[in-house]
């Protein structure tokens, strides 16, 4: 590990403040903790007396000159990138801010389908015109989550227009794909690569994980520290490298979509998780192989009424999918853990998402115990054959239906889903997690579609979207 590595900048600053027991006559208006309910003062002491604001010596992320500068300049450093961004609105608001720093009103762009819902809220707020790529699909996961540089090149030759290229790597499930040549075939046409990597910040620690599509060239990369390093919910980073993206336009969106109050926890957690990641070597690495291989094999011997898909070369080994027998879906079978203490990531018509982190952090007895209870409760409950509705299947390349500039002036209206066939939606319907549309605002809807959205509805899935039980808006 560089030694300078070591060295938190951010963090250090708010702990010395802390320590001097300064007086304060600023906000926020807990006062370092002094005032607070009594019922939660315990449980938020610690991280109150470092929730400080934009006072002398604790620098400005939007105008860094002292130590946030310091803290994302050692990111960088790390990273590798040009420059590197801390963010306080979660990946989310990187997303947003990459998006119109690249878009203008009426560019054509090219996005992944299996996006998550931010990106196309920053299309529609650009009033962008994105041509949708449908990934392959992939029998031995059974998901959309293959790219390669054939199609992307097909894509641009089709499309001379397009301005910019939104991927997502890996996917939720922490599947990549042969980013190296993918982002070869767009850089080609000299066309920014906008990546969406909320699940890959630990990429860049090397074998035994994916490489990083900062590492493989890729312009503006986004990642959710929270999700897959030891950060606090919502910190990430924004890492750009190279002259393509104007960083002019983006550090203006970042103000746009960030808090002109962000939170010092969160950016210090930022400033920690990368000096964690830094100093993470192979010992580390060997202890949480044989962690992750003692993980897979209790979820394997647990139950017949699960198997654990193999991984390979191409998966995150953080990341378990477990496919669940035909007499159940996956939201019966993570109903069942839940009740029983043990909490996945998200579940799917017949597949759990299980995440581990970097580091040892389940007691393995425990977790055994706990398993045997599930998979005697899974005996003893009901067993109905469950529907199995076929996989959405969509274009290779696809655009809207109604763009969005005249989607902002149409009228809409609610209707039942029978009646919604063939009618053009008028609001992304997102099951969640994992943040994917199952239908996008601007497409006309298929049969196809309000069958999937349906069934999931009844098997359990949970929709940010308010009445999806019985309808949707359309135009």
């Amino acid at each position: 590990m560089d030694a300078e590595q070591k060295v938190t900048p951010l963090y250090d600053a708010l702990v010395e403040l802390k320590d001097k027991e300064s007086i304060s006559f600023h906000v926020p208006g807990h006062k370092f903790g002094e005032l607070f309910s009594k019922k939660g003062k315990k449980q938020f002491q610690s991280i109150l007396e470092i929730d400080a604001t934009e006072i002398a010596g604790l620098d400005d992320l939007h105008a860094a000159d002292g130590v946030i500068q310091k803290a994302q300049n050692l990111t960088s450093q790390f990273f590798k990138s040009s420059q590197s961004y801390f963010l306080v609105g979660g990946t989310t608001s990187g997303n947003l801010a990459a998006v119109m720093a690249v878009c203008r009103p009426g560019d054509t762009v090219l996005v992944q389908r299996n996006c998550h819902k931010s990106i196309v809220h920053g299309l529609e707020l650009a009033g962008a015109k994105p041509v949708f790529l449908m990934p392959d699909f992939e029998k031995e996961t059974g998901r959309y989550s293959r790219i390669t540089g054939e199609l992307i090149d097909e894509a641009l030759r089709k499309y001379p227009d397009i301005r910019a290229v939104f991927l997502t790597y890996p996917d939720y499930f922490g599947r990549v794909f042969d980013m190296d040549s993918v982002c070869v075939a767009i850089h080609a046409y000299d066309i920014p690569v906008i990546v969406d990597e909320a699940h890959g910040v630990h990429f860049k620690l090397g074998h035994p994980f994916p490489r990083s599509s900062l590492e493989l060239g890729c312009d503006l990369v986004i990642q959710s520290a929270h999700k897959m390093a030891p950060a606090m919910t919502m910190a990430s980073y924004l890492h750009v490298q190279g002259d393509r993206v104007n960083q002019t336009h983006l550090e203006y969106y970042l103000q746009v979509f960030q808090s002109s109050s962000p939170s010092y926890p969160l950016m210090a957690s930022l400033d920690l998780a990368r000096s964690y990641l830094a100093s993470y070597g192979q010992t580390d690495k060997d202890e949480l192989v044989t962690y992750i291989s003692s993980i897979r094999d209790i979820w394997t011997r647990a139950s017949g009424y699960w198997r654990v898909l193999p991984r390979s070369e191409w998966d995150d080994p953080l990341k378990l999918t477990l496919r669940v027998n035909k007499n159940l879906s996956g939201y019966q079978v993570a109903e069942v853990l839940e009740r029983q203490g043990v909490y996945p990531e998200l579940a799917t018509e017949k597949q759990i998402l299980l995440t581990m982190g970097l580091a040892p952090s389940v007691n393995l007895e425990t977790l055994s115990n706990c398993l045997a209870e599930v998979d005697c409760q899974l005996k003893k409950q009901p067993i109905n054959a469950t529907i199995s509705v076929a996989q959405l299947s969509f274009p290779k390349l696809q655009s809207l239906d109604m763009n969005y500039i005249d989607m902002q002036v149409k009228p809409s209206e609610s209707v039942e889903w029978k009646d919604a066939v063939g009618r053009i939606c008028a609001e992304s319907i997102v099951p969640y997690p994992p943040g994917i549309p199952l239908v996008l605002k601007g497409e006309r809807v298929s049969r196809e579609q309000v069958v999937r959205v349906k069934a999931s509805y009844d098997q359990g899935a949970r929709f940010q979207n308010t009445n999806v039980e019985s309808g949707i808006r359309v135009f």
